[in-house]
């Protein structure tokens, strides 16, 4: 079922409500939507359920209530299995904001994206069937699932799109991977730890990622030549041969208590026969994601959410297993800074209150009001969640600087949102982010919309509020967390203003824009 190509009108695709002048358009849409789905034997609710919304937003669509970024449609069209439209090539992706009302309502924590690249880079080590739930439907786990399909890994998502099934083939086809995407993501660095295992020698292209300035690879190094790992750089790409002559007991101590490095680690442990002991190993949300599947897989992994790993692995893992990966704490402190910017009264729900711990002491500390609701267990069966009402307040720079620390301490991805709540607050605040190069000089741009920011270092900024935000059209920068950033602040920003060439926000958040719609957001995505 195909409509024909839509007026040039729709490649502004408005997620606020719709002008007069659209609304004909996207009722035709939405019958097209209502027709398909019911040729499919759908439901409103298992066709929200496949793109991973609510039954009233799809409800609004049939109705020509809502319109749609084009993006939204292509989801639409795959999972009814129908092109409900046809477009011409779109340029980069920007957005239109129309800020300074607040938001209202709920708002559900959706999982982690860091637990799901690392869960995938696992899934190798499995000559059994790997089971994902609850997978996050991003940029960043696709381009892991483009190189993992390149080298014979089988991927199938279910009816939903929401569980992932992955099934490792016996010979992997290393030469055939997918360069471009590989060099795409920092995450293909955690492929090290599991290829060890398969081969003798092999190559992998550099990695890459957001722009936040040189960031050694040697930690992973260190980590990983005690399995008998060497690699060197040529032109582009990792060259590793690995020395099967490996002690059958070994202590690491990691340099850095990095996250990657970690998992790294936990990746060569798991297959290495013998007792592995990780020193310093980061206790972050992810690698707890990482524990427990390893735990499913038949590896003995004691010391979870401490900083002394002891992996006993085994030779040949060989399990069907099936894992729920937890809720992201990141995108949590995400959605509860859009409430605090625009003071609103707003409910964050399945927020991992473990890892936000800090944060909320912070904000508690800088006169937030929140209540938070009886603590529950994520699908996962460790994770503690809680549900967190936050309430508009009169904030005050805290005494003393915010910079982060490994957890237990504040995280450093969610360091950035404190720019902008300290930017709302009454005085000066220092914000000392030490492991980026460059991500502090990002977080300058919030001057561009009225914020007193003074970069004091690569690494230092002064920022002195209350601001009294205005509107601008501000350039994404290239980095993910400060793009967010940006982004909030534009909600709280009387007038409208323009985000442009917004991309890079895909790589970590699902759904954000329509999301914040429906907490009373209006923004508005459109293409050149």
């Amino acid at each position: 079922m195909t409509a024909t190509e839509l007026p040039a009108e729709t490649t502004t695709t408005p997620l606020s409500p719709a002008p007069s002048s659209a609304a004909s358009a996207m009722q035709r849409i939405g019958l097209l939507v209502r027709d398909a789905r019911r040729h499919r034997g759908l439901t409103q609710q298992q066709l929200a359920e496949r793109l991973g919304t609510s039954q009233s937003a799809i409800a609004r669509i049939e109705q020509g209530g809502q319109n749609l970024t084009l993006d939204l449609l292509g989801r639409l069209s795959e999972a009814l299995e129908s092109e409900l439209i046809s477009v011409g090539p779109a340029g980069p992706t920007h957005l239109r904001v129309t800020g300074g009302t607040p938001l209202r309502g709920s708002v559900t924590v959706k999982s982690s994206k860091n637990a799901a690249v690392a869960l995938l880079c696992a899934a190798l080590l499995n000559r059994g069937r790997t089971t994902l739930r609850n997978v996050a439907r991003i940029v960043e786990v696709d381009r892991i699932l483009d190189v993992l399909r390149s080298i014979g890994v089988a991927a199938t998502w279910d009816g939903t799109g929401r569980d992932l099934t992955l099934q490792v083939p016996d010979q992997l086809d290393l030469a055939g991977i997918d360069a471009d995407a590989a060099r795409r993501t920092r995450s293909i660095i955690m492929f090290l730890g599991p290829l060890l295992h398969r081969a003798r020698s092999f190559r992998l292209p550099y990695a890459g990622g957001c722009d936040l300035g040189t960031r050694t690879v040697e930690p992973h190094m260190i980590a990983l030549r005690p399995f008998g790992l060497d690699v060197e750089a040529h032109a582009g790409e990792y060259h590793a041969t690995v020395d099967p002559r490996a002690t059958a007991r070994r202590t690491i101590v990691l340099t850095e208590r990095g996250d990657t490095v970690t998992e790294n680690a936990l990746l060569a442990a798991a297959r290495t026969e013998g007792t592995t002991v990780i020193r310093n190993a980061s206790s972050n949300y992810m690698v707890q994601d990482l524990c427990l599947y390893l735990q499913l897989l038949g590896v003995d992994v004691e010391g979870l959410g401490t900083t002394t790993l002891t992996v006993t692995g085994r030779a040949v893992l060989d399990a069907d297993v099936d894992y729920t990966i937890s809720e992201d704490p990141v995108e949590a402190m995400s959605l509860l800074t859009a409430g605090i910017v625009t003071e609103s009264e707003l409910t964050v729900r399945r927020a991992p209150i473990e890892f936000l711990e800090i944060e909320l002491a912070v904000l508690a500390e800088m006169g937030l009001r929140y209540e938070l609701s009886p603590e529950y267990l994520a699908d996962n069966g460790h994770t503690r969640l809680a549900d967190v009402t936050i309430r508009p307040s009169q904030l005050k720079a805290p005494i003393d600087k915010i910079h982060p620390m490994p957890f237990p301490g504040l995280n450093i991805d969610n360091l950035p949102f404190f720019a902008v709540i300290a930017a709302s607050a009454t005085g000066s605040t220092l914000i000392h982010d030490w492991v980026y190069d460059n991500r502090a000089i990002h977080l300058s741009d919030l001057t561009r919309l009225g914020a007193d920011v003074r970069l004091m270092d690569p690494h230092r900024v002064l920022v002195t509020g209350p601001t009294r935000w205005r509107s601008a059209e501000v350039v994404c920068p290239p980095a993910l967390r400060p793009a967010v950033c940006i982004l909030l602040a534009m909600l709280a920003a009387r007038g409208t203003s323009v985000l442009r060439n917004v991309d890079i926000i895909a790589r970590g958040y699902e759904h954000l824009y329509e999301r914040l719609v429906e907490m009373g957001a209006s923004i508005e995505v459109f293409s050149d």
